[in-house]
C-alpha cells in the first residue's frame, strides 16, 4: 500500500515537473519550440530574479530558483525562462496573483493545488513562466532535484534533449500532450534518485 502511494506520488510529481515549461494557459498559445542553448538564459532570469525578489518580498520565504531546461547549460530548450519562487503557502501568497497581473504576467489556474502559474507577456507570445510555490512542499524539492541531475550529468540532459526534440516536432501545437510525453522520463529519473538517496 505504501509503495503504490509513493508510486502515484512520483507519478504526480513527474507530471509536474515535466509541465513546468508547458501548461496550457487559453485557447491562442505559442507552439511549442525547441532551440539551442542560449548563453543569455542565466543573465535574463537574474534580471527578473531581482525584478520579482522586489515585487514579491511580502510573501517569498527564500531565495528565487532558475528552473526549467533554460537553466541547465547546454540543454535544448524552449526560449521561455522558468522561475520558481518560495512561499509560505499558496493561500498565504494569494493577494500576490493581483499584483503580478498588474505587473505584465497572465495568472491561469493550472495546478492550482500545488502552485500558482503565470506566463508573461501573454499565452501567445511567453518569455518567462512563474511558479509560486510552497517552500517545504514535495513540488519545490523534487523540481530542484531534477534540475541538478540535469546539470551534474551531461549524458542524461543529453538523452533528455534528444527526446524533447523530437516530442516538440510530433506535438508541436499541442503542449499537453508534449508534456505529457515526457513524463515518464521525469519519473524514472526521480524514482532513480530517491531510491538512491535512501540508500545512502
Amino acid at each position: 500500500m505504501i509503495r503504490t502511494a509513493s508510486l502515484r506520488m512520483i507519478q504526480a510529481i513527474g507530471r509536474t515537473v515535466a509541465s513546468s515549461e508547458h501548461p496550457r494557459c487559453s485557447e491562442a498559445e505559442a507552439p511549442v519550440e525547441i532551440v539551442s542553448y542560449d548563453e543569455m538564459w542565466p543573465d535574463k532570469f537574474e534580471a527578473e530574479r531581482v525584478f520579482l525578489r522586489r515585487l514579491l518580498s511580502r510573501w517569498l520565504v527564500g531565495e528565487i530558483e532558475h528552473v526549467g531546461s533554460t537553466a541547465v547549460p547546454g540543454l535544448v530548450a524552449k526560449p521561455v525562462i522558468d522561475v520558481m519562487a518560495p512561499v509560505e503557502s499558496l493561500e498565504a501568497s494569494r493577494p500576490a496573483i493581483e499584483v503580478l497581473n498588474a505587473s505584465g504576467y497572465s495568472h491561469f489556474p493550472y495546478r492550482p493545488d500545488v502552485m500558482h502559474w503565470f506566463c508573461k507577456p501573454s499565452p501567445t507570445y511567453r518569455t518567462h513562466h512563474l511558479h509560486l510555490v510552497p517552500y517545504v512542499s514535495e513540488l519545490w524539492h523534487e523540481r530542484l532535484l531534477f534540475r541538478d541531475a540535469l546539470r551534474a550529468d551531461p549524458e542524461l540532459a543529453a538523452e533528455y534533449g534528444t527526446m524533447k526534440k523530437t516530442l516538440a516536432a510530433q506535438y508541436r501545437f499541442d503542449r499537453e500532450a508534449y508534456t505529457e510525453a515526457k513524463t515518464s522520463f521525469v519519473e524514472k529519473v526521480i524514482s532513480g534518485l530517491r531510491v538512491a538517496r535512501n540508500a545512502t
